[in-house]
């Protein structure tokens, strides 16, 4: 036998593993049985996995299931896998068994050997490792995990940065008065506040919808063990695990209403990536209404400019693109492209097993990730650095023949239309051409044509 192998047995035989693996026989099995993409489960989720199997271990020593000293070894070795190890040592396929076997097996296989190594306790992976646990509790458990986490660290903070920069910015122009649009063509008049603080609502609002999942996230599938029963777990398992892992995570953990629903299904990451899309569509209505506003400089609508931050050409000297609305709408697309996949494997809940989980986890925490950057790069790139083009906006709204609108309640819908028609077709001011049409006085035409009294609502003019 090679020094770069060693040889490892399985219920199946033996099986030649890389010499320096800390994975054994089922891992390398699933590596060889599962050449598919090259990419391993989230590092997220890993962790998650290893916050799953201390918290096992210490509730099954509290439950006198396991020796102390065996549990401290277990424990040990999940606070020792660092970053090198996550990188090298968890190399299964996202693209492996459905219930994600390989993966637990994986992680058991990991933990066992740093565990024997770092205690000279033996250490099983299956009978200590795993005990109480089944990979149909551990992984559906593992996903909601890390997703909480992850929202819960790294995206609502994101989003509360997105939604408190977007909100200092509608403040900050709450004067400039601008040409609203609506199928892309003019409209009544807007402030530029009023605009950006829609966009701040949606990601409140989606802030909030995300928030709203999280307490079914909370609830875990642990201690269901294989189809929901509990078999090979004690009794009072699922519930001394949930406060370990709470105590650990700083996060309130429970365990799930139904066990047979948490392992059969899986309706809550389906849901939170219902509202994942809800955000990812936000951001993208916000990417490109920048994007159109930037558009220019000389034949778009040149509203604002974005912070230029890298050339726009290989060849066209002196461009300049808009390209973290750009970075985001692909983030975006992306997302709604996992919510699609996580609706279709949600829909693999065969009897008492969902059997797509990995790449429900796979494609949940991808979007999560993606969502968080997409949403501090918009805040901090594109949103807090853009500047108001005012004397643009100032042109075109002298010009906008919609501001006869404004006139409709003194003269009539039909006469305000034939100024506006006149109005544009001759490329001049409404206040001008009403002036010709109508028998209102200047100082009276100003005063109902005023783009800034127009943008507070209710009828021009009045009280």
């Amino acid at each position: 036998m090679s020094k770069d192998f060693r040889t490892e047995k399985d219920s199946l035989g033996e099986v030649r593993v890389p010499g320096d693996a800390l994975y054994g026989a089922q891992t390398q099995r699933a590596v060889e049985n599962f050449p598919v993409s090259g990419q391993s489960l989230p590092a997220e989720f890993i962790r998650a996995v290893l916050l799953i199997k201390k918290a096992a271990a210490q509730a099954n020593k509290d439950l006198g299931l396991l020796a102390g000293e065996q549990a401290v070894a277990i424990v040990e070795a999940c606070n020792a896998v660092d970053d090198a190890m996550l990188e090298k040592q968890f190399p299964v396929d996202v693209y492996q068994t459905g219930s994600g076997t390989s993966t637990n097996m994986n992680v058991n296989e990991v933990l066992a050997t740093i565990a024997m190594r770092d205690s000279g306790v033996d250490i099983n992976p299956n009978d200590h490792v795993n005990m109480g646990q089944s990979s149909n509790d551990v992984i559906p458990s593992a996903i909601h995990v890390s997703a909480l986490l992850a929202v819960r660290d790294q995206l609502l903070p994101a989003l509360r940065l997105l939604h408190s920069v977007l909100d200092e910015k509608a403040a900050g122009l709450a004067d400039v008065v601008k040409t609203g649009r609506t199928h892309l063509m003019d409209a009544v008049p807007i402030t530029m506040g009023q605009e950006i603080s829609a966009w701040a609502t949606q990601v409140e609002h989606c802030r909030q919808r995300i928030r709203s999942t999280l307490p079914r996230l909370a609830q875990l599938a642990q201690g269901g063990t294989a189809v929901g029963t509990g078999l090979n777990a004690h009794p009072d398992f699922a519930e001394l695990f949930a406060q370990k892992l709470s105590a650990d995570t700083t996060q309130q953990f429970r365990p799930a209403d139904n066990t047979f629903t948490a392992i059969s299904c899986q309706d809550t990451a389906v849901e939170l990536s219902g509202q994942l899309k809800v955000l990812a569509v936000a951001l993208m209505k916000i990417a490109n209404d920048l994007r159109w506003m930037n558009s220019g400089p000389l034949a778009g609508f040149g509203e604002i400019e974005l912070q230029a931050l890298q050339p726009g050409s290989s060849i066209m000297p002196g461009k300049v693109n808009p390209v973290i609305a750009e970075s985001v709408a692909m983030v975006a697309a992306r997302v709604m492209g996992n919510d699609t996949t996580i609706g279709v494997a949600g829909q693999s809940g065969n009897f008492q097993l969902n059997v797509m989980l990995p790449l429900v986890a796979s494609s949940l925490l991808e979007s999560i990730r993606l969502l968080t950057g997409a949403s501090q790069t918009l805040a901090d790139k594109a949103v807090a650095s853009f500047t108001v083009k005012r004397e643009n906006i100032e042109r075109a709204l002298a010009r906008n023949p919609v501001l006869v609108t404004a006139l409709n309640p003194v003269i009539g819908y039909e006469k305000a239309a034939e100024i506006a028609k006149r109005a544009y077709a001759e490329g001049r001011p409404i206040l001008e051409v009403a002036s010709e049409m109508t028998d209102l006085d200047t100082q009276e035409l100003e005063r109902l044509l005023d783009p800034r009294q127009l943008t507070k609502g209710g009828i021009p003019g009045g009280d």
